[in-house]
């Protein structure tokens, strides 16, 4: 009986054996070549020039159109303080009110010292004039007249003295009540009601910005503005229109400003500690969601390039000493390695600067499959399915 069973499973073994042979030879399940069999293939996309906005993005911080620190111009005690910190304020408007009596005084003597002179005017004028005639007939001597005439000619100097009198203490009396200089947003106060100050004095009462429109200052490197210059001599970056002045801002939290700004100016100083140049740009602020100090990110259009040259990041590779490179596939489907000079990244593609020329056929997909000198079939490069399905990155959370 062990016998019988140690057959059956000798005949089982020998059947299963055979179906295993059969079945390796049948066709293969595997739709793919097998390694080593036909020409391999290649995505490939073919580089065609296109107009393309430069732009560069420089960070900087955001200060106020206008400041404006307001002083007072006479001395005396503050009697009262007419306006809220914090807020807006108008060119005029009425901010600190200073003890006017001393002042009020000086003008008052000033006018009075004045009139004093106009009531001797006349008695003057007139005593001069009888003078005068007495001379002509020699009743009185020369002296006389001469006196007589020196003494009118002092007495109108005197009214023109008091009258600037009259007016430098009006001026100063108007003084005792500090008004706004420009209209914006005023700070806290440096003094409190009770206080004396001082004409011209250090510290400012208040100070008021304007807060619409706002400046944008962004350093720029002086290296990049030859690097530009170069460009736009070269042909290789045109300016035209308005494009050139249009600035887009990022602001602290990362969020786009969603009004536009214009470069006002690029300044033709060199700060020799940071080897830049200042760009002054100017945002147009209504909802004051710009501030005074704010860190922001600015995009600046520097220009149009109108034959750029543009590939996919996944079609460059790195050298080991990390020199760019690409490989093309020439018009006898040979694989050629090419050198490459970059210039920057323009969201998913590289800006080529050098190594490629419109028309050539750069590869996208199955470098790992070749190398340089082989030969290949090329298939136009599509994005595929599950890049153009897939889900956005989860966004983190602050």
């Amino acid at each position: 009986m062990q016998i019988y069973d140690r057959a059956k499973r000798i005949v089982a073994a020998g059947v299963l054996t055979g179906l295993l042979i059969l079945g390796g030879c049948g066709p293969s399940s595997n739709t793919g070549k097998p390694p080593g069999g036909g020409t391999p293939e290649v995505a490939v996309v073919t580089i065609q020039p296109t107009q393309v906005a430069i732009t560069t993005e420089l960070t900087g911080r955001t200060s106020a159109y206008l400041v404006a620190e307001v002083r007072p111009q006479v001395g005396g005690i503050i009697q009262k303080r007419l306006f809220t910190e914090g807020a807006d304020v108008k060119a005029g408007q009425e901010l600190y009110r200073i003890d006017a009596a001393p002042y009020q005084a000086v003008l008052d003597n000033a006018r009075a010292a004045l009139g004093r002179s106009k009531a001797n005017l006349s008695t003057i004028s007139l005593k001069a004039e009888r003078m005068r005639e007495l001379a002509a007939d020699k009743a009185v001597s020369q002296q006389e007249y001469d006196d007589a005439a020196a003494a009118l000619k002092q007495t109108e100097a005197d009214i023109q003295f008091w009258k600037a009198t009259v007016e430098t203490a009006r001026i100063n009396l108007g003084y005792t009540t500090v008004k706004a200089p420009i209209s914006g947003r005023i700070g806290k106060s440096g003094v409190t009601e009770g206080a004396l100050v001082t004409a011209q004095q250090p510290l400012p009462l208040a100070t008021i910005q304007q807060l619409n429109p706002m400046y944008v200052d962004v350093p720029q490197s002086s290296a990049e503005v030859l690097r530009l210059r170069n460009r736009i001599e070269d042909g290789r970056l045109s300016r035209n229109g308005r494009l050139r002045d249009n600035v887009r801002l990022t602001l602290e939290d990362g969020a786009n400003y969603p009004l536009e700004g214009v470069l006002q100016f690029r300044d033709v100083t060199v700060d020799p500690t940071t080897g830049s140049v200042i760009l002054r740009i100017v945002f147009p602020n209504p909802k004051g969601v710009l501030l005074p100090g704010m860190f922001v990110r600015a995009v600046v259009e520097e220009g149009v390039n109108p034959r750029a040259l543009l590939i996919p990041q996944q079609a460059v590779m790195r050298d080991p000493k990390g020199n760019p490179l690409t490989l093309i596939v020439d018009g006898q489907g040979k694989v050629l390695q090419r050198p490459l000079t970059l210039d920057r990244a323009l969201g998913d593609q590289w800006l080529v600067s050098s190594g490629l020329a419109a028309g050539e056929q750069v590869i996208v997909e199955g470098v790992q499959k070749v190398r340089p000198g082989a030969t290949v079939k090329a298939v136009p490069y599509t994005a595929s399915g599950e890049n153009k399905n897939a889900a956005a990155p989860p966004v983190k959370a602050n």
